[in-house]
């Protein structure tokens, strides 16, 4: 790519084109090459749009418990994303088959048959093989219509409810609408949602209600006060929201609390799950306005890309086919009405462009889609498009998830590295066994030994001390409800028994750290605002209370909590995150470092803990400065940021953790396959950069030998220039960016962007909404050309697959909605090796050895009818009547040609062995000389040929010449022919592959 787009300063900024588009095509070569189907699309969707009357988005004052307020109408919570209605399957179905000029030919070519000048043969023999291919057709799109019509017909049980609703939604219950969080039974005022549906996470998300309304004492003041939530239009994005929450006292003065951090705290959105008790909500956004409908799209008819070059390749034969015609009224004179003798040739060379050939191929799809269903290796494949299976043998691009697709987002502990001595898995026991020894005698002497050398014993205490201190994990146990009082405020009979005992927390690398305390000997028991409860092995509970807590943020990549011992009094401040902010953190050591990076090339997430002793009057001189730093007005964050980095000085260094995040089976060497055949892997994701990274790694989506360009946050078209220039620099690395600085690169340099970030030979986008996801899509489909396979799981990823050419759903935690929603459906990632390598690849060579001889078969008809009335005088009269030219093109070759949907040239378990084989496509001379396997149906089918055409010597009297037939002329007379013309292309063929053999000759020998 040039430089120029790159090598520019600010001032230069304007002139830079946001894509270098060829200069576009006018006039009548524009409307030729595809402007009238442009003009056509633009005015029916300006008048879908004149019909449907859309309505700006506007921002709302939802208040309390008053439908009288509310100010205007906004839709109801009912969701209807079907394809089709009883009105429009029809139209819709006749003008997605006729737009393609191929069906458009046949219908043009049978209606010509009613008009007595130009019939040349009976209605049926051109009606009938029309009708059959659109019977099929229209039953796909009516199964299609079936699918969405029902299965995906939405409509939420809590439609009734208007803007206004307050609502109760009990634990394990679907939110219907999106709604800004007001009250929860939990005594700490917050609660766990999932958000599996919304961005493909299974981590559980905390949320935190209004503090003005979980604080009023029953819960029916919550309909007694004067209140109201202003809400900003609705947005696409579900990582933000920007809104006010307003409580009017009753001396009309007004209480303002903003919500500018609603995301992270105070919302609601509906498709999440409440884990953890009780919440009441008031809804803002309903229907068609919430964030989970408005980041859904409209699914596309999909149409094959082979299809495609057959609708070109038919209009190419169309100008042969005209050509000829012309020659043939040119050399007859233009005598009489020529006009209509050019009309009849036409008709009489029509075979050149077979209607047969859309039956054939619709019905070797079907047979495609019945194999790929019936293959014990790949069990609960199911088809849903049967009309692209030859999509899966041309892919370029796959963009798959993360979560639940790439791994099983379960996370086991694996390694603790103190920097002399580390632990495995294989190992553990010996921790458990110092925690053991450490809590059954007076501890105070270890945890008052020099500084200078600790025995292992004390490190170990220290370290698992420090990992069960340092989360914002919260042990919940299961509710018995009195027999009085309200349900959602029933006490918790908090037994701390182990099986009574589950973890929430917003992040899975946090629950299986806290697991692994446990599992050592060390069980937090109970955890509130101010405290948290920690067993002993011995039984013995001890109680550290939270003084601050500093949450993990994708900017500082770390998170600290301060606690002071209830029983000694000592206040300490534990920290952990990321190894690139940590190292500057913690004092000098020379084993962090080569520790991390040999835990990352394991595939591991690592995490660096460490502590600082505080005294009470270190601490109390930075409350004061905390405090203070909270209450400014300009700059708030970054004083906050100031002080809290005050303490980050000197930490001392506890230990280096290593979690796992389990991959999917067999994902690594099924990506290796992918790589080797030559598709290009990009993982989208919601999840965030560091673990996205971590993954990428682990399932060897970026290979050991690669490096990975990390693309820094950019916010400005200024800052965006100089990363796509630093990365411009960089070869053969991987990309890593996030969905925001992915959205300032496309506004700014979207061609430039792309064309980069297609030369790399792996891309992982994080923090991508399920718009983003289909955006990408879309966006290489546009810059590339090439064709795009996207593979989900969840909700979240319904965009991305109904976007992409060919869509991929697996069966997984997060439910059917993107295995219903996709093309194909598999239950397990490691199924699509086998669906591409084996099922795609064989569905594409048959489908183009099937289409190539139909045409085939159709210029021999047509060349021996040329022949025909070139000797009667260029006369416009058919050279066979009736049935058999229909039988000719049915009956008497259907079976022959039909049969090369069971043809194979190399066995299953070598496309797999050797994935290059995807890129390699053979060309086709005739059936006969390009079968490789017979199949015992092959043969059936030629003799099934030949009993038909001796069947109608019998029964067709009045067509064949059974007097000739049966002599011996006849017969040696068809051998010779058949000599004549199979022994050259034999020869051919021989030559070829002594020469130049196919690349799976090999494999076969």
């Amino acid at each position: 790519m040039s430089e120029e787009g790159f090598e520019n300063d600010e001032s230069d900024y304007h002139t830079l084109p946001r894509a270098r588009i060829s200069q576009r095509k006018r006039g009548l070569e524009w409307f030729i090459c595809g402007g009238w189907k442009f003009l056509c699309t633009s005015c029916s969707d300006w008048l879908i749009n004149i019909c449907r009357r859309k309505k700006e988005l506007k921002a709302r004052t939802v208040w309390l418990g008053c439908p009288e307020k509310c100010e205007e109408k906004y839709p109801k919570n009912a969701i209807k994303n079907q394809k089709y209605n009883i009105f429009t399957f029809i139209p819709g179905v006749l003008y997605e088959q006729f737009k393609f000029f191929l069906n458009l030919y046949f219908l043009i070519v049978s209606c010509s048959q009613f008009v007595p000048a130009l019939k040349i043969g009976y209605l049926y023999t051109y009606w009938a093989p029309l009708l059959m291919c659109k019977k099929n057709l229209i039953n796909l799109h009516q199964i299609s219509f079936t699918e969405y019509g029902t299965k995906k017909m939405l409509k939420s049980n809590c439609s009734g409810y208007c803007r206004w609703s307050c609502l109760i939604m009990l634990f394990n219950q679907r939110i219907p609408s999106d709604m800004v969080f007001l009250r929860t039974s939990e005594k700490t005022g917050s609660c766990f949602i999932r958000t599996d549906q919304l961005d493909g996470e299974t981590d559980w998300k905390l949320k935190v209600a209004v503090s003005c309304t979980q604080r009023l004492p029953a819960l029916g003041d919550l309909f007694s006060i004067n209140a109201y939530v202003y809400a900003q239009k609705p947005q696409l994005d579900i990582h933000s929201f920007e809104g006010t929450f307003t409580r009017v006292s009753n001396v009309n003065k007004y209480i303002s609390i903003p919500l500018f951090l609603a995301l992270q705290e105070n919302t609601l959105w509906a498709s999440t799950v409440v884990a953890s008790g009780t919440v009441i909500g008031v809804v803002i956004y309903t229907g068609k306005e919430t964030r989970s409908v408005m980041n859904t799209s409209n699914p596309k008819n999909k149409v094959g890309l082979l299809d495609l070059e057959l609708n070109q390749l038919t209009k190419a034969l169309f100008l042969a086919l005209v050509a000829l015609s012309v020659v043939m009224v040119t050399l007859q004179g233009f005598v009489g009405p020529w006009y209509r003798n050019l009309f009849r040739f036409l008709l009489l060379f029509s075979y050149i462009i077979p209607i047969s050939l859309r039956v054939n191929l619709d019905m070797g799809k079907a047979a495609y889609g019945w194999m790929i269903m019936k293959d014990d290796n790949i069990p609960g494949t199911v088809v849903r498009t049967s009309t692209i299976p030859e999509e899966l043998g041309r892919l370029v691009y796959l963009l798959t998830d993360k979560t639940g697709t790439l791994t099983q987002n379960e996370m086991i502990f694996k390694r603790l590295h103190l920097g002399t001595v580390s632990y495995g898995t294989d190992t553990m026991d010996e921790i458990q066994s110092h925690i053991i020894n450490s809590y059954s005698q007076d501890f105070t002497f270890l945890s008052s030994a020099p500084k200078v050398r600790k025995s292992v014993s004390s490190r170990i205490h220290e370290a698992v001390k420090a990992i069960a201190l340092c989360h914002n994990v919260t042990p919940v146990y299961e509710s018995r409800a009195g027999v009085s009082g309200e349900t959602e405020y029933a006490e918790v009979d908090q037994d701390f028994s182990d099986e009574n005992r589950a973890y929430q927390a917003s992040s899975p690398d946090e629950v299986a750290l806290v697991q692994w305390t446990e599992s050592v000997g060390l069980t937090l028991v109970n955890r509130d605002l101010t405290s948290m409860q920690l067993k002993t092995p011995g039984g013995h509970i001890l109680t550290y209370y939270i003084l601050q807590i500093f949450p993990f943020t994708s900017e500082s990549k770390r998170m600290g909590i301060i606690v002071r011992d209830e029983s000694s009094g000592e206040i300490t401040f534990y920290m952990k995150g990321a190894d690139v902010a940590m190292s500057t953190i913690v004092q000098y050591n020379d084993w962090l470092e080569e520790e991390c990076g040999n835990m990352a090339r394991e595939g591991l997430r690592t995490l660096v803990v460490a502590k600082k002793s505080l005294t009470e009057e270190q601490y109390q001189d930075f409350e004061s400065r905390y405090n203070q730093a909270k209450l400014s007005i300009h700059d708030r964050n970054l004083k906050v940021a100031a002080v809290v980095e005050s303490l980050e000085r000197e930490m001392e260094l506890l230990c280096l953790t290593g979690v796992e995040d389990q991959l999917q089976a067999d994902v690594r060497p099924t990506l290796e396959m992918l790589r080797n055949a030559g598709i290009k892997i990009w993982m989208l994701t919601g999840d965030k950069l560091e673990t996205a990274t971590c993954i990428a790694k682990s399932s060897h989506l970026v290979s050991r030998t690669q490096d990975i360009h990390i693309f820094r946050p950019v916010t400005t078209r200024g800052e965006a220039h100089l990363e796509l220039n630093a990365f411009r620099r960089k070869h053969d690395c991987a990309l890593v960016i996030s969905g925001d600085s992915l959205e300032v690169c496309l506004k700014y340099y979207e061609h430039e962007f792309v064309e980069l970030a297609c030369q790399c030979p792996a891309v992982v986008c994080c923090r991508c909404s399920p718009t983003q996801k289909a955006h990408i899509v879309k966006l290489l489909q546009h810059h590339t050309g090439k064709r795009t396979c996207a593979i989900g799981d969840g909700g979240n990823d319904v965009s991305m697959i109904q976007a992409a050419d060919c869509g991929i759903g697996i069966e997984g935690k997060e439910g059917k909605q993107a295995s219903l929603a996709a093309d194909f459906s598999i239950t397990q990632f490691k199924h699509i090796g086998r669906l591409l390598m084996v099922h795609g690849r064989n569905s594409y060579k048959r489908s183009a050895a099937l289409g190539q001889f139909v045409m085939h078969r159709g210029l021999i008809i047509s060349t021996m009818q040329a022949v025909f009335s070139s000797v009667f005088y260029f006369a416009s009269v058919p050279l066979y009547q009736g049935f058999l030219m229909v039988g000719y093109a049915t009956i008497y070759t259907m079976f022959p040609v039909f049969s090369l949907v069971l043809d194979q040239d190399v066995k299953p378990e070598m496309a797999l062995l050797y994935p290059e084989l995807y890129k390699d496509l053979t060309k086709l001379l005739m059936v006969a000389l390009t079968i490789r396997t017979w199949h015992w149906l092959m043969v059936v089918a030629e003799f099934l040929s030949l009993g038909c055409y001796v069947a109608s010597l019998a029964f067709l009297n009045e067509y064949f010449d059974v007097a000739f037939i049966t002599t011996v002329t006849f017969l040696w007379k068809v051998s010779a022919i058949t000599v004549v013309s199979c022994l050259p292309l034999y020869i051919l063929k021989y030559l070829k592959r002594k020469f130049s053999p196919p690349s799976y000759s090999k494999l076969t020998s």
